[in-house]
């Protein structure tokens, strides 16, 4: 079942976005009983929404899959099924949702949505412990037996190149994964691209290997979609339903917490989360691009929280890293670099690691297509026209770029002015101070007449609009581009 439910999600993949696919989709555990399959949704809210506008898609996948003779039905189920059952084998593998649900009814037909509301009425009961849980992490051999596919994990820390500037921040994850005696949380803070991520999915595959479980429970996420989530169940009356989810995990991977500032409520039901995890021994890890104490506008006990675990910076990595970060990534796509082309590429790209990554993508594309050999002048080529070469950035150049591609004066950047292009325009200065500078963010407002809290604000404020995909935010991610493009910055 698991391949066929594999090759279903594959076909929805080519209806509707990946957004719902794994909002809506993934969590759904199927379960195949005689000619009917059964799609076991983790929350009234979840099965409701699916029944109202995913009917015809998993009717049309499963029939193309399974045969036009397979009935389908949405299920809110909040009790686990037995392990021992052969009907309850689990047949997905959610790729962040690893929330487990049972069967509690018969199944029903796929209705439309005015058989929701009874849906939403259900609570959903926190699951009991299993018999013999223990906190995290314990040796493979304690691990019970599989009761579902383990989730997919795309880093590792066997992947990760390791230098002076990663170093402790490298060290803290392992920590986090090799005793039980280690800190149950910890802060991952960086500029963009350095490796927050790769760090955080790494402690998750490793996690997930030496659990007492065969399939611990796991989030991972960013803040947004924390946050999101808590909005759909406060719309939807179906706050049980979410507290349940977050609050019985063995790990929490949260990225980008900066994005909760503000947001009481939310961080409300986070620090009822942290504490739930750690009082049953689960970790958490948290990421952002500042260290705690310059995120303002977060609980004074959330933040004493998190400033309570392990706080690790990770800095640009060195021309060394660099250069070892090349020959990796080179090797993963087969290729071997000629010494100078190496040496020439770790000089001149060294924004970030998937700075390294892109420009080393893109010479080995075009020697293939150019059917040409990998010489220095062609990574030149390739370095000059995708991040370019110049001194670095400093302030002045960067308020430059950014009054050019606005169309602005430089007095109108540091007015006291709200309208909305110069507030978009000082975002994007902030923005470009914090990545291409070793300025603090102090220093940064200080060139604005403004406190480092507002460019806190200010940043979070632009990486939230280029990652919506709104108009507004393509729009502001094209014109951030275009300056880094035109002023030879690197990335």
């Amino acid at each position: 079942m698991h391949e066929k439910w594999s090759e279903i999600c594959g076909i929805l993949g080519k209806s509707i976005s990946p957004g719902q696919l794994k909002l809506w989709i993934h969590p759904l555990i199927p379960v195949r009983r005689g000619k009917d399959l059964l799609l076991r949704a983790p929350s009234a809210f979840v099965c409701s929404h699916v029944r109202s506008w995913f009917s015809a898609h998993l009717e049309k996948a499963v029939a193309e899959v399974m045969g036009e003779d397979y009935a389908v039905s949405v299920e809110y189920s909040p009790v686990c099924p037995q392990a021992d059952s052969p009907d309850s084998a689990p047949a997905g593998t959610p790729e962040k949702d690893t929330e487990e649900a049972g069967l509690t009814a018969a199944p029903e037909k796929l209705r439309p949505s005015n058989q929701a509301a009874a849906s939403a009425n259900c609570s959903l009961a926190p699951r009991p412990l299993p018999a013999g849980q223990l906190f995290l992490p314990l040796a493979s051999g304690s691990r019970a037996a599989p009761t579902r596919q383990e989730p997919t994990w795309r880093f590792s820390f066997d992947d990760f190149i390791v230098g002076p500037g990663n170093r402790l921040a490298h060290a803290a994850s392992l920590c986090m994964c090799e005793t039980a005696k280690s800190p149950d949380i910890l802060f991952l803070s960086s500029a963009p691209g350095l490796g927050k991520t790769h760090l955080m999915q790494a402690i998750g595959n490793a996690l997930s290997k030496v659990c007492n479980r065969c399939l611990p429970k796991v989030e991972y996420l960013t803040a947004e979609e924390f946050a999101s989530r808590f909005v759909f169940a406060l719309r939807a009356g179906d706050i049980p339903a979410f507290k349940a989810r977050h609050r019985d995990l063995d790990l929490l991977l949260l990225e980008d917490i900066h994005f909760l500032q503000g947001k009481d409520k939310t961080q409300g039901e986070l620090l009822a989360a942290l504490n739930s995890i750690h009082e049953r021994g689960g970790k958490t890890v948290f990421s952002s691009s500042f260290a705690p104490r310059d995120i303002k506008g977060l609980d004074g006990q959330l933040l004493s929280r998190l400033s309570a675990g392990i706080l690790s910076f990770i800095e640009r990595p060195d021309e060394e890293t660099r250069r070892r970060i090349l020959r990796h990534k080179a090797s993963v796509h087969q290729v071997q670099l000629p010494k100078d082309v190496e040496d020439m590429l770790a000089r001149h790209v060294n924004a970030d690691v998937r700075q390294i990554e892109s420009c080393l993508q893109m010479l080995i594309f075009k020697a293939s297509v150019l059917n040409a050999a990998i010489t220095p002048d062609l990574a030149w080529e390739v370095v000059s026209r995708h991040s370019g070469y110049c001194p670095a950035a400093d302030m002045e150049s960067i308020i430059s770029s950014v009054c050019s591609a606005f169309g602005i004066s430089r007095e109108q950047l540091m007015s006291e002015s709200r309208r909305q292009e110069y507030v978009a325009a000082r975002n994007t200065a902030f923005y470009l101070a914090r990545k291409h500078t070793s300025l603090s963010l102090e220093a940064i407002g200080r060139q604005f007449n403004r406190r480092h809290s507002t460019v806190i604000k200010g940043i979070t404020a632009l990486e939230r609009a280029m990652s919506s995909k709104s108009p507004a935010g393509l729009q502001l991610d094209g014109t951030l581009k275009m300056i880094e493009k035109t002023a030879g910055y690197t990335h």
